[in-house]
Parts: C-alpha cells; structure tokens; sequence
C-alpha cells in the first residue's frame, strides 16, 4: 500500500482553513473560528499558528525552514524535498509568482516569510480566499461562511438581491454575501503583514495572448490536460470517470485508462429518447477493455430541483448547482461501493475546447473579409438574425459603459441570444417577482460599479471566456464541497490552470468555428482518442429532465416559497412564485428564469437549517 506520503498534494475538494498573521493576537482570533473535530493547525516558523482548518493527509505539502514556510493544499503532486528547497531560497513573497505559475493541478498556495502572509487561490476561481477583520486581528480563510462565523456576520441583503440577476455580470459576482467579509478576485494574492492589520493584494495571473497556431497549440493542451489527470490518478487505486459519451468525458477518461489507477466509466443515460449519449459512450467502452463501465438506469436518476427543501451542505454563497445536486451526487455512493476514491468530470471541457464567438467582434475589425465568411455560418448554425448580428457587432460601447447602461433596463424582454453571445454578456434582467426595492438595491450597485468597473480582458471574447469559467467554477466548488462530503471527492481538470492557459493561448479563429466541433480537443486527443469517438458533434442537454423536474416537483416549488425567507426580506413576492410553481407548464420556465431566485432561497434555507443543527 502507498504511504501517505506517496499521496501527498493530490487531494480533491474537501479541504478548508484559514490562515492566521504572525501576530500576538492571531491565536485568540482563531478560537472565534468554528470548531472541527478533525481540526489540524500548521505553524509558522515563529511558531505560532499560521494554518488552522481540516484537510486529509493527501491535501497538503508543508516545508518550513529558520525564515519561511510554504504549504500547497489541494491537488498538487509536488515533492516536499523540492518545496523545502523553494522555501530555502525565498527572499521575496513576489517569488512565489513564478512558482504558483509552474506547479500543475489545483491548489491553494500559502506562504509565511519573516512574518509576513501570502495566500492565494486558482486563476479559475475553483479556489477562493476571503478576509475579514477579526477582534481586531486580518484573517484569511477559503470559505466565506468560515470568516462570517467568526464575526456574527449576517448575508447582506444588497449581496442577495444582486444574485437574483440572471445573469450576474462581472464584476458583481464575484464579492462576498457575508457584511464584513471581503473576497479576493481570483488570479490575485492576498498579504498579510506581520502587525494583523495591514492588508493587500497582487496580480499573480494575467491570461495569455491568444496568438498560437492550433497545430502548435494543440500538443500543449494535450499535455496539460494529461498531466492534470495524472495529478489525481499516479497514486493507483480506483477512480471513476464520468463517460457521457461527450468529447469532454471521453477525452479524460482515455488519460486516466493509461495511469496506474483501474477506472471505472459511469454512464447515466437521458430519459429523452433522442438522447445518444449512451450509444456514444458504448463506443468509447468498447475501445477500454480494462475499464469497468457502469450503466446506471435513466429512470432512476434524479430529476431537476430534487430535493431542494433538504440541502443542508456548507454553501458560503447562492448557487444555482442546487437544482442539479441530487443528479451530481446521486450515483458516487454507487461509486464508493465499487471502490472509487475519486471522480473525475469533463465539466469545463466547453469551456476550453470551445470559446466565445464574441472574440469576432475584434476579428471583424482585423480580418474583415474572413470574419464575415466566419459570421454567415454562424448565422446559419444558431439560426442568428442579421439585425441583431449587426447592432451587436456595431456596438463598441466600453465594458464599464456598457454595465451602466444594463442597470437601466432591468426589466426589459430578455435580448436575443446573439446579443449575449457577440457582446459583453447577456445583459442583465430581473424577473417579475423581484419586488421594486429589490430592483433599487440592484441597479444603485450595477451603478456604483460600473463607475469604475474593468473588463477581464480587453478583447470581449477573452473577457466573456473568463468570465464564463469563473462563472462555472464558482458552482463546481461548491459540488465539489458536497461530494467530498458525500464520500467521494470529485475533479474536474479541465478547471485546472495550466489547462486553462494552455487553451487559452491558441488563436480564437481555430478554436471557435461553425465548419468544426471543438477543434482543439479533437486535435489534442487524436492519437489517445479513437477516431471514431472523435467524430461526434453535438451534446445531449437533458431538457426532459428539467421539465420533468418542473411538473414532478411542483410541490416542493410551493413549499420553497411559503414562509419564504426572501420575501421576509422584501426582495420577491411569494405570491407570483407560488402561482408560477402551480403552472409547471408556463413560457419562460424552460429557460432557468428561476434558478437564480431557488439559488438564493435555498441557500438562505440552508443556513437557517444548520443553525438549528448546530452546524
């Protein structure tokens, strides 16, 4: 058997802390934080406590020497000896730049040197830091909820109220429910210097230039994608796989057949008929003798909005993953019984195999006559119509413009697709239920925001890529939170940064085209990946699943809105709910128009319930 050294730095999901300054009141600070059973504590060279929370033995890789300490704690697989001699040589926490951008998998990164803190998370966003200001002392921690346990902070009802926006533009997303807690923006560090008090932050991450040929590109991406799957599967035993029959799933699930681990394949066909995934990941089995493919029966399967009156998981923030955690979690004990120890996902492989047609924004500019030709098969392939195409593509309008002027038509039709697509974003609505004080709270901060507001990139496809895979990561950190509490941790690594850069770096015009699918996934697996397997274009959506879900649990819509903590807080009107829950079958729900209203109650359900339980 391994030891647990062998499996060092190679966890998933489970891990949570906080990282206290090298002060005198740091100590007392912390007893303010919850306690776990399992608490375990990591000191700084001064020997005081410099890492308290509750992780397994195979997340986290600590070095400490005389002046500096270094931890990676996530899935890492770097060799201690090899962090002892980083540490050994730092002499500036502005070093640990270059180290955060070398080391593959998902991890947070904490640093003590002389007295002075650095902690920081992923550039996906998978990982996040918090600070809060704690009996006077800076702590730091990588959930919210941990820092709003500590002062008694409450939700903030403007926090909440901008959640009910579908969708959430940047950068209003990205901050904190709790009043008194600040988040760091991913891609950034946060220091804490040795008086407790003294905060900042530093840009350790910028993304690359998208300029590399896909043919160059794509063996880079391969690579990454291989090493970020070997993180999590070196160490032998038994991990299972998602094998929707999607080029995402099947393309990890490849990677992980040629590691030392025996992979089990999980399949859960669709109740729609038309559904292929099955017939798509039969062919893929059938080329992985070795693997165990596990069919499980579509009936079932949880539907949509399962179970949402008994969540009762940790969440720091609303997540709309809650109409979909029964369907996320419902199969791992099945896993667990086979043996699993792992799961692996394809999430995230749309977002890097594909990318944002608004990238032809700038294109149309550079490359006229090859963006148009480019345009004209998208208008044919998402049925787009030539107006709105050309009003969005006319619309040079700066991003902090651009969200001030969404905040005035919250209550506007929803826009054409196109616009969201060769945009900015989607811009912005809220929904009739959403009462007018709710609506002033969000359009004073969509205001104060967009005064000063920045793009993720200046290019709007770059943006819009960033942003969605923030987007996405912020709801798989929370699922990956529930498995590991269900008892098998999940990964998902296409999330991982060096995938994401990787991806990133090859030219928009090769990796997002109406003539191919995914183009760079299929040249990146195409050697390790069966032709045949590579020949899908399309992917199932599970929208039977989602109406089912409506009708099915039209009962359990009812009782989310009665007493509903929301409306106590003045920001929906129960009643339209209620009369939406009674009429399954109304226009517009089969477009998630009530995910991010179910995402907020839930949540504030779920706090309220594990409160009661002490929790």
């Amino acid at each position: 058997m391994p030891s647990s050294h062998d499996y060092a730095g190679t966890g998933c999901g489970g891990a949570y802390f906080a990282v206290l300054p090298d002060c005198g009141g740091a100590s007392a600070a912390a007893r303010r934080l919850p306690r776990h059973p399992d608490v375990r504590t990591v000191d700084h060279p001064s020997g005081r406590p410099w890492i308290t929370g509750s992780w397994t033995d195979d997340e986290c890789v600590t070095a400490t020497t005389r002046r500096a300490a270094l931890a990676v704690v996530g899935c890492c697989p770097v060799d201690p000896d090899v962090l002892r001699r980083h540490a050994e040589r730092l002499d500036d926490l502005a070093g640990l730049d270059t180290l955060a951008r070398a080391l593959p998998g998902s991890f947070h990164l904490v640093a003590s040197l002389d007295g002075r803190v650095r902690i920081q998370g992923t550039a996906s966003g998978l990982r996040l830091v918090f600070h809060a200001n704690v009996a006077g002392v800076t702590l730091a921690a990588t959930a919210a909820d941990l820092l709003a346990s500590a002062t008694g902070a409450d939700p903030d009802p403007r926090e909440l109220a901008i959640r009910l926006l579908w969708p959430v533009p940047h950068p209003l997303h990205e901050t904190s429910l709790w009043q008194g807690v600040t988040a760091v923006p991913p891609g950034e560090a946060l220091h804490l210097a040795s008086d407790g008090r003294t905060v900042r932050t530093s840009r350790w991450w910028t993304p690359p230039e998208p300029v590399q040929p896909l043919a160059v590109g794509a063996p880079l991406v391969r690579q990454a994608l291989a090493e970020a799957v070997d993180a999590r599967t070196r160490q032998g035993g038994v991990v299972s796989c998602d094998l929707s029959g999607g080029l995402d799933s099947t393309s990890v699930c490849f990677l992980a057949d040629r590691s030392p681990a025996r992979v089990l394949a999980s399949t859960w066909p669709g109740r729609d008929p038309a559904d292929d995934d099955l017939e798509w990941a039969k062919r893929a089995a059938d080329h992985l003798p070795d693997v165990e493919h596990v069919v499980w029966d579509a009936d079932d399967s949880p539907l949509v909005y399962t179970d949402l009156l008994d969540i009762d998981d940790p969440m720091d923030e609303p997540t709309i993953g809650v109409m979909d955690r029964a369907r996320v979690l419902h199969h791992l004990p099945g896993l667990k019984e086979r043996g699993s120890r792992l799961h692996l996902t394809g999430i995230g492989g749309d977002h890097i195999a594909w990318c944002s047609e608004a990238y032809y924004h700038q294109l149309l500019r550079r490359r006229p006559l090859f963006a148009l030709r480019q345009l004209r098969g998208f208008k044919v392939l998402f049925d787009w119509p030539l107006p709105g195409m050309a009003r969005t593509l006319a619309d040079s309008r700066p991003y902090g413009r651009w969200l001030a002027d969404a905040a005035a038509h919250l209550r506007d039709p929803f826009p054409l697709t196109v616009t969201g697509a060769l945009g900015w974003s989607a811009p912005p609505r809220l929904f009739d239920w959403v009462t007018p004080e709710a609506e002033g709270l969000v359009r004073e901060a969509m205001t104060e925001t967009a005064a000063t507001a920045r793009p993720l990139h200046p290019d709007r496809g770059l943006h819009t890529d960033l942003e969605a895979i923030r987007d996405c990561t912020r709801v798989v950190r929370l699922w990956d939170g529930m498995a590991a509490r269900a008892g098998v941790p999940m990964a998902s690594p296409f999330f991982d940064d060096r995938v994401i850069e990787a991806s990133l770096a090859v030219r928009p015009r090769e990796r997002v085209t109406p003539w191919a699918y995914k183009p760079l996934l299929t040249t990146a697996m195409r050697g390790i990946v069966p032709d045949e397997c590579l020949l899908r274009a399309n992917k199932a959506h599970a929208s039977m699943d989602a109406s089912n879900g409506l009708r099915e649990h039209r009962g359990d819509l009812l009782a989310l809105w009665d007493d509903s903590h929301l409306a106590r807080m003045g920001l929906v009107d129960a009643e339209v709910l209620r009369a939406l829950a009674r009429r399954p079958a109304t226009p517009g729900l089969q477009d998630a128009i009530l995910y991010s209203t179910i995402a907020c109650e839930v949540w504030l359900r779920s706090l309220t319930r594990r409160k009661g339980h002490g929790t």
